[in-house]
């Protein structure tokens, strides 16, 4: 009989901890997760959640950058962490095919150029983005169209705000007609 009743409070143990750990949901695929987050840079703060929303993201959708997401795999809710993004899993490395030079008669009339303007660039497909000088070569100028964190190590500090079950996304059929 003691052992019967060793076994009865063992499992119910094992079940009172399970069912708490099944309450503490981890950051993994499928999931929303919410998070206030600083950025550094070469020990420059970039940018923050501080005073504004916080960020989410669903997990597994490709939103974050591959660095950030995974570290932040298997977090819980109100865990902080400083997670270090090495470039490759981040904005990548510099490209050296992505300096490109111009004349500075491409520029709007009446523009000086200047190293670190931010221009607007347009691709072929008509996708508009920001490409920067940076480089002023007498009647010429060096756009650089990689992003500005690449070749950057990155810096977060991030904690958990909250962690849920991802809305379901309808899924669309390209070849069916709009309604």
């Amino acid at each position: 009989m003691k052992n019967f009743w060793a076994a009865v409070i063992l499992l119910s143990a094992y079940s009172c901890g399970y069912n708490a750990w099944a309450d503490d949901p981890v950051v993994g695929p499928g999931k929303k997760i919410t998070f206030d987050y600083t950025l550094t840079v070469d020990k420059k703060e970039m940018e923050s959640s501080r005073g504004k929303a916080p960020l989410s993201y669903v997990a597994g959708a490709r939103q974050l950058i591959p660095g950030l997401e995974s570290q932040m795999t298997g977090m819980h809710v109100n865990e902080e962490k400083v997670i270090n993004v090495a470039p490759k899993d981040g904005y990548g490395d510099v490209d050296p095919r992505a300096l490109k030079e111009f004349p500075l008669s491409s520029l709007p009339k009446g523009t000086a150029p200047q190293v670190g303007m931010i221009l607007r660039a347009t691709a072929p497909d008509g996708t508009k983005y920001p490409a920067y000088i940076s480089e002023v070569k007498g009647d010429k100028i060096v756009v650089d169209f990689n992003h500005p964190l690449a070749g950057k190590n990155l810096v977060f500090k991030v904690k958990i705000d909250k962690i849920e079950k991802a809305p379901a996304v309808p899924m669309t059929n390209p070849g069916a007609p709009q309604k």
